[in-house]
């Protein structure tokens, strides 16, 4: 009896086989049991869902074109790999980096509120890593990150901040596990410049990581004391207990909301900025749990009289380190227009943005509105 690998093999050269010929259908079945993999690498190179997406779809469409010069010299996987990073490649060179607001620019004062939105795209996305089919565990042996590890905030942020090269070659090696003569390969380059470049983005985002990852924390706390934080989080949120979310917090806590420009770190000036604003008892929250990038996070609805419902308001990332909260990165969707205009002055009004709308909520499976019940 064949094995189900050699079974596989023969069912993905059957396949080749026929798209090669022009049917499309096969190309699809030929492709799609990648597509999860491959947008994970394409979120990873440009740190934004939606250019993963023009660069997955690039991907496949130069592979279509490309089938007739495959020569399965490598695999299919490797083969539609170096195609996709190729595609993030030359959307790096032409679109702007992606960053978190603490990256971008100090601290803010809490007394001057939240500031105004950048409104170009230079921010860093959250990923539903459950949606996009991303696995657990480790990509292949010689990989030195876990999957999901490498789509956490601090490691998809840190990996935008290194040159595009050394970028694709620590993705390549490091997180999917390729030889150094698979990376030049890849990258039509030498090994020599593979290491050399490997070397230097190790130094750069072990530099940027923190001690511990998101995975290995939530490995530490298991399954309930994580759950007990969130869930800890979550109501003090809910009663508006400024006191209690902040004491929460690090020392060190980071609290940002791309779109705004403006973070505020350390608990006294988050303090300040949560009485002044989002629990100044001018909202009402209805947070529900969900896990982006690999990590707990609250997509955060506010109640909206013009709508009779609570609407996305933010989709907020929680870092975790040891029982505590040392990062909140809040995706902000909107301001409700039924919010108080002295409020509203200091957190400036955003207009609901449905690529924004689909990112941060639809793609987690949650609803448009919730209502009063």
């Amino acid at each position: 009896m064949a094995s189900a690998s050699t079974s596989s093999d023969t069912r993905e050269r059957e396949l080749l086989a026929a798209a090669r010929e022009g049917d499309e259908g096969a190309y699809r079945r030929l492709v799609d049991p990648y597509r999860g993999e491959l947008h994970a690498h394409c979120y990873r190179m440009l740190g934004s869902v939606h250019d993963a997406e023009d660069a997955l779809q690039e991907t496949l469409l130069r592979a279509w074109r490309g089938l007739s010069g495959f020569e399965g010299r490598s695999s299919l996987r490797s083969w539609l790999y170096r195609i996709a990073t190729n595609a993030s490649l030359t959307m790096i060179d032409k679109r702007p980096k992606r960053v978190l607001p603490i990256d971008y620019g100090p601290a803010a004062d809490p007394h001057d509120g939240p500031g105004e939105p950048l409104m170009e795209s230079v921010w860093v996305e959250p990923y539903a890593d459950e949606h996009f089919g991303l696995e657990d565990g480790l990509a292949g042996p010689e990989a030195r990150y876990e999957q999901r590890e490498a789509v956490e905030l601090a490691f998809v942020a840190a990996l935008q901040n290194l040159p595009a090269n050394q970028r694709a070659v620590l993705i390549l090696r490091e997180v999917l596990g390729f030889s150094a003569k698979e990376a030049a390969e890849t990258l039509d380059t030498t090994t020599a410049s593979v290491n050399s470049a490997l070397q230097r983005a190790r130094a750069a985002v072990d530099d940027r990581l923190p001690e511990q990852t998101q995975q290995a924390t939530a490995r530490a706390l298991g399954e309930d004391g994580l759950q007990e934080v969130v869930d800890n989080y979550v109501d003090a949120w809910q009663r508006g207990d400024v006191q209690a979310v902040v004491e929460m917090l690090t020392e060190d806590a980071a609290f940002s909301m791309p779109p705004l420009r403006t973070w505020f770190g350390g608990r006294e000036e988050i303090a300040i900025f949560l009485a002044g604003s989002p629990l100044s008892g001018m909202w009402r929250w209805r947070p529900v749990q969900v896990r982006a990038n690999g990590q707990p996070a609250l997509a955060f609805y506010s109640w909206d009289d013009a709508e009779g419902a609570y609407t996305p308001f933010a989709l907020n990332v929680l870092t975790v380190r040891g029982r505590q909260i040392s990062d909140v990165t809040a995706f902000i969707i909107r301001t409700p227009e039924s919010a108080d205009r002295e409020v509203i002055a200091r957190m400036p009004e955003q207009p609901t943005d449905p690529d924004q709308l689909e990112i941060a909520f639809r793609a987690f499976g949650l609803p448009d509105k919730l209502d009063e019940e």
